[in-house]
């Protein structure tokens, strides 16, 4: 009896034989499985990167400032630069422009909003305090312009326009509002100790005084 079921347990004992005699050397060693496990994670977040779109935040960090632009927009690289960038609504007619400027000389932000005002129509707005203007016109060519400018502290001026068609109001001025909102302005690189940006809070930034330019 002990012999029938030893003759009928021999193939599993030569096949178990089997698979422990396999080499080793056959199997991959740990440095291989840590290389090929490194290498799919690579392929799977260069996949995730490729499927996720072009991040919407801008950030100057030369200039010290940053903003979030619609959805789906597009950059104009022909009318962008060093000190700020256009972003077009494809088709549209409308666009976000936002761009740094120098201080020039003892000008004061009433003078500076005065100037980029000219040549526009229908001009109304509130000074934020010191520091900040928040205001709408009409540039005579059937479009509506929303404007922002924040004066950071050594004098330099950021200035933010969001241009849409009269006719389109009802679609882009929440827009509008929401993309000026998202602009924010920090020590420009060159004034900071490591060259990071550090946010600036706008000066008298909860006191509004209202004003016509």
């Amino acid at each position: 009896m002990k012999s029938a079921i030893l003759a009928a347990a021999m193939p599993l004992l030569l096949l178990v034989a089997c698979g422990r005699a396999e080499p080793v050397e056959d199997l991959p060693s740990q440095d291989e499985l840590a290389a090929a496990a490194n290498a799919a994670a690579a392929r799977a977040m260069a996949e995730a990167k490729a499927d996720t779109p072009a991040s919407r935040n801008y950030v100057n960090v030369e200039r010290g400032f940053s903003i979030t632009f619609p959805e789906g927009w597009q950059k104009d690289a022909a009318s962008s630069n060093a000190d700020g960038v256009v972003y077009q609504d494809p088709g549209a007619g409308a666009d976000v422009r936002i761009f740094w400027q120098k201080k020039e000389g003892d000008q004061t932000l009433q003078q500076i909003v005065e100037t980029v005002s000219e040549g526009s129509e229908g001009v109304s707005g509130d000074y934020i305090g010191d520091n900040e203007y928040r205001g709408t016109a009409n540039d005579g060519e059937g479009n509506n312009v929303a404007l922002r400018l924040m004066k950071q502290p050594d004098g330099s001026i950021v200035t933010a326009s969001f241009v849409y068609p009269e006719m389109l109001s009802e679609q882009y001025q929440a827009m509008a509002e929401k993309t000026l909102d998202s602009l924010r302005i920090f020590a420009p690189k060159a004034q900071t100790p490591e060259g990071g940006a550090v946010p600036v809070a706008a000066e008298n930034a909860g006191t509004r005084r209202s004003g016509r330019s």
